[in-house]
């Protein structure tokens, strides 16, 4: 079940605020590890571009066009880009989460870009953290939140290849609190079950650990394998964020 808007408002305002915290540590130069074509100006450009792009989208019920919102500047006005960005759509989301807005998979509601915007955010400050050396963990119950919004999008997402297979199955399994996951990769598309079931492979650790290897942004031997690794990474080679 997804968590109270609030909390993804919250996680919002926390996780923007570290992410600019962490590029001003790493500096504007520094390679983004986790995202190699990009460095820490580039991952600031981006979220302040989605970020406006997302409060678009809400206040306005309709897709924004690229070219209709403001680009990034150039050098130290990019964290207060990034800034303005986050407050724009933190006044977005502040709407009732069953209010009309355009997204890219249902629902067609604010309560959609309320989560996916909570989980973005906390990925790129990750990314951000990571520029400059370690990542923090992201909080527990956002990160198995993130594995199960994750998973929702992952069938259906447009403009992506649809993960599919013979059948194979990735048992998931969040070690810190509630959580775990069936997938299983038939010819027509992914299929994805809330239930404790033994797969070919099955993944356990916390839930920040288990989300940041299913996003590419943490290696599998942070986590604990049994089974078929194989099934394991072919599943990731075709997932990317």
């Amino acid at each position: 079940m997804p968590l109270d808007a609030d909390v993804y408002r919250r996680a919002v305002r926390r996780e923007a605020d570290a992410l600019v915290a962490a590029a001003a540590r790493a500096g504007l130069d520094a390679r983004v590890p986790s995202c190699p074509d990009w460095d820490v100006a580039a991952l600031l450009g981006h979220i302040g571009r989605v970020h406006r792009w997302a409060a678009g989208c809400i206040t306005t019920n309709s897709l924004v066009s690229p070219a209709d919102i403001d680009p990034p500047p150039e050098g130290d006005a990019l964290a207060g880009y990034a800034r303005e960005g986050a407050a724009a759509l933190g006044a977005a989301l502040g709407r009732s989460p069953d209010a009309p807005a355009w997204t890219f998979v249902p629902p067609p509601t604010v309560a959609f870009w309320q989560r996916r915007q909570a989980h973005e955010t906390a990925m790129h400050r990750v990314d951000a953290e990571l520029a400059g050396g370690a990542a923090t963990p992201i909080d527990g119950a956002l990160a198995a939140d993130g594995i199960d919004e994750w998973l929702t999008i992952l069938p259906v997402r447009p403009g992506k290849a649809r993960p599919t297979g013979s059948g194979e199955t990735v048992h998931l399994h969040c070690t810190d609190r509630p959580g775990e996951w069936l997938l299983r990769r038939t010819p027509e598309r992914l299929e994805v079950e809330r239930t404790h079931a033994k797969g070919d492979v099955a993944v356990r650790g916390p839930a920040s650990d288990l989300l940041l290897v299913l996003l590419h942004r943490a290696p599998t031997d942070t986590v604990e394998v049994l089974g078929d690794r194989p099934t394991l990474d072919a599943f990731l080679a075709e997932t990317s964020f």
